[in-house]
């Protein structure tokens, strides 16, 4: 295994109310960092290390490495994070069956889980734990959006989504709010690359509108692949088949798609206003929503470690709990499982001085939360 950000350490020292903690904080980020979800992981890895620059910290130690996007390789990292370098704080998985295979023995073993992307239905449900947290979403949240914004146009639709926990969880998502007719209902590999034979019952289905989930190389490939064929069926999906890594590499054929998030760049707010230019100057590209799943991510855990001690559960768990922080998306607060309840809104794809970016364009909607919630017992 290869350690790509190996002990990194940042800045000053913790803002204290007299309960800093004795030994650094050691947080462990599993992520994608090779192969074709890269992009994500990149994103998630610069979003979270940003915050943490910041902040100016030099008690938080940060050990960064590539999961390959490989449950057993996820599994692997995670043991010896655990085990051998002794980490308070695991984070950073961007796909949902890497999640699985990872937070629940990780949060088995005493450890918080803060998510930064992943968001599977069994974690927000009956195997929620107080030890996980999830920064970003529930799987199904952004689909559900798409869902309801289709009702305004579109009678029959085709969707489609790669076969693993997040996949089926957004064509849930979106079959929960959505009213007309779904053409076909598909599941991909996961990693296909070439989308001829669903490009080809897309042209048959007669569907009206088609709905994708295929975040990083999937989408671009698709994207790539249905511009070139010449089917005109307007396509759309939830952000991060559309988010800001992906789009210079999809090019023109992302043009004019709507698609959902609970961020934008252009969203109006203050902190919005810093965290953008802020990214830019650092990384010299725009964020994508999964730089700031992780900036907020890292503001959470930097805002409980100012005020607890990771090694008091209770308390520290207390303080992720307020959410306390100034979170790019706007409003932002737990719901009783620990998943956020927060805005949605829908972007159109746009060229901005030359570059392809996302415009908001609607809100969809306000103080969202999840249909598991119900589920969880803490």
């Amino acid at each position: 295994m290869k350690n790509l950000l190996s002990a990194a350490v940042i800045g000053l020292g913790i803002a204290a109310t007299g309960q800093a903690a004795a030994e650094p904080l050691k947080i462990g980020m599993i992520t994608t960092l090779s192969g074709g979800g890269a992009g994500l992981g990149m994103d998630t890895r610069d979003g979270f290390m940003l915050a943490i620059k910041q902040a100016g910290n030099k008690d938080i130690e940060v050990i960064t490495e590539d999961d390959g996007q490989k449950p057993e390789l996820a599994v692997q990292i995670a043991d010896k994070m655990i085990q051998s370098d002794q980490v308070d704080i695991l984070t950073g998985i961007v796909w949902s069956n890497l999640l699985m295979a990872v937070a629940p023995s990780a949060v088995a073993q005493g450890k918080f889980y803060v998510s930064t992307n992943a968001a599977p239905a069994a974690l927000a449900g009956e195997k929620c734990n107080p030890l996980y947290f999830n920064a970003a979403y529930q799987n199904d949240n952004l689909h559900e959006a798409m869902g309801e914004y289709a009702n305004k146009d579109y009678k029959k639709m085709f969707i489609m989504a790669p076969n693993y926990p997040a996949g089926k969880d957004s064509l849930t998502g979106f079959k929960r709010y959505y009213k007309g007719e779904v053409a076909a209902e598909v599941y991909t590999q996961v990693g296909q690359t070439d989308y001829a034979a669903e490009i080809a019952q897309i042209r048959a289905s007669g569907a009206d509108g088609v709905f994708i989930f295929l975040p990083g190389g999937m989408g671009i490939a698709f994207m790539k692949q249905y511009s070139q064929s010449g089917v005109k069926t307007p396509v759309m999906g939830p952000g991060f088949s559309f988010s800001q890594d992906v789009l210079p590499a999809i090019g023109d054929a992302a043009l004019g798609v709507k698609n959902s998030g609970q961020w934008a760049k252009d969203l109006d707010n203050e902190a919005n206003k810093k965290f953008v230019p802020a990214f830019q100057a650092e990384y010299g590209r725009l964020p994508s929503i999964y730089a700031v799943q992780a900036y907020d991510a890292a503001q959470l855990i930097l805002s409980a470690a100012a005020k607890a001690d990771v090694k008091d559960t209770e308390a520290f768990r207390a303080e992720l709990l307020k959410a306390d922080i100034q979170s790019p998306r706007g409003k932002f607060k737990f719901n009783t499982n620990q998943h956020p309840i927060q805005d949605i809104y829908v972007a159109e794809v746009i060229k901005e001085d030359g570059v392809l970016t996302n415009k908001i364009i609607a809100p969809v909607f306000t103080d969202h939360g999840d249909a598991y919630a119900k589920d969880c017992k803490m």
